[in-house]
């Protein structure tokens, strides 16, 4: 077993973090191919995105409290063995429904590792030091996804759709071997009751602080101003100009790169800063930034480089806030860490889960409703982080 902290112990954090994101964007380039196969609409296609969006918001919903009561590692062993069966339903599919449904189940699977890595961050580290903790894994964990949408278009035009479940499905195995070798239990001070109305008390007490539903909303509201691009991007990137699905990956790299840049310097400059002012930071670049875009696209400026060159600075902007907003989040009840971590994971991949379908259905050949939706989730995440700032004010507590 790993000792809590060592790099070993991180690698293995990192890991899980990284699978639900990279199965989620490794298959992206292969959504036109993928609707042209089965022969079905672009609203159709996208489900197989946002119902595994939706998957995981609902299960993050269980494995908070389910940590909490049970531990972290058999919840994390369940949540790979069901990412394991998704990825084999998605490489079977015969049609586009028994592909949503894989696309669920791995939606499921991935959740337990996004939700509970945090939750063992929370359980051996300091509130100050969990931001700058949280912030290490994200840069690391950049590393998989930034390279996912390259693999996946590159498997998609030479080999197939398919390949890129089965070559997730490898990457989820060779996970599970290391957490069934090498992860230890971190979570000794467990909760003595569980259940459906317990569960639901936890969740009510954490969304009745307004501190809580800042950095949650925050988070979610960042999180989905890059969910509506890449919802977007690889239809406008395709079919509206034409491009290769492997040009669409690897220009996906520079999102990935500004998204890793942002989470790396937050575990230089969060602590010293603090929490709210880098969210605040974040946030208010991210805006700026998406605006511009707004601005270029209306001056008829279509290319890859006016959405992608962007795309990175507001990447990064959400490299600096979200670590922070999870941190805060989490960190409001410690001694119920998984749950707050649950709900806010919840919080935040239901709204993604949203933009990224309203993108699909109302996609109408052009960037506009893309960049659109993407300008509405820059305002309302910047909004969200006055809800602490509030707070602070009414309590007459210092701004962390």
């Amino acid at each position: 077993m790993s000792r809590p902290g060592s790099p070993h112990f991180l690698f293995i954090l990192v890991a899980l973090t990284a699978l639900g994101p990279m199965s989620m964007q490794m298959f992206l380039p292969a959504l036109p191919a993928i609707r042209t196969e089965f022969a079905v609409t672009g609203a159709a296609a996208q489900a197989t995105l946002s119902v595994s969006m939706l998957a995981i918001a609902l299960s993050t919903l269980a494995y908070g409290p389910l940590s909490d009561r049970f531990g972290r590692r058999p919840i994390v062993i369940f949540g790979l063995a069901v990412f394991l069966i998704g990825s084999a339903v998605c490489a079977a599919a015969p049609d586009i429904w028994v592909l949503v449904v894989g696309r669920a189940l791995q939606g499921v699977g991935g959740a337990s590792g996004m939700v509970l890595a945090r939750a063992v961050v929370r359980d051996i580290y300091s509130r100050e030091r969990s931001a700058a903790i949280i912030a290490y894994l994200t840069t690391a964990m950049a590393v998989a996804p930034m390279t996912a949408p390259a693999i996946g278009g590159v498997l998609t035009d030479f080999v197939s759709w398919r390949a890129n479940f089965a070559f997730i499905g490898l990457v989820g195995l060779a996970i599970a071997v290391l957490v069934l070798v090498r992860l230890m239990e971190t979570h000794t001070e467990r909760e003595t009751e569980f259940g459906f109305g317990e569960m639901m008390r936890g969740f009510a007490r954490l969304l009745a602080r307004p501190i809580f539903c800042g950095y949650a909303f925050n988070a979610a509201f960042s999180l989905s101003v890059f969910f509506a691009f890449i919802s977007g991007a690889p239809y406008v990137i395709v079919d509206v100009m034409s491009r290769p699905a492997t040009e669409y990956g690897f220009y996906f790299i520079l999102t990935a790169v500004g998204f890793m840049s942002g989470s790396f310097v937050a575990t230089r400059i969060s602590q010293r800063m603090g929490i709210d002012k880098m969210i605040l930071l974040g946030s208010s670049i991210s805006f700026v930034t998406v605006a511009t875009t707004a601005g270029l696209l209306a001056a008829g400026l279509w290319h890859p480089l006016t959405l992608f060159g962007p795309a990175a600075v507001s990447s990064f902007a959400t490299g600096l806030s979200m670590p922070n907003a999870q941190a805060g989040a989490i960190s409001v009840n410690p001694k119920a860490a998984g749950t707050a971590s649950g709900l806010s994971g919840f919080i935040q991949m239901a709204v993604a889960a949203g933009v990224a379908q309203a993108v699909g259905t109302i996609h109408d050949g052009t960037p506009y409703p893309m960049i659109g939706v993407m300008l509405v989730c820059a305002t309302l995440g910047l909004l969200a982080i006055a809800l602490p700032l509030w707070h602070h004010r009414r309590t007459g507590t210092a701004a962390y």
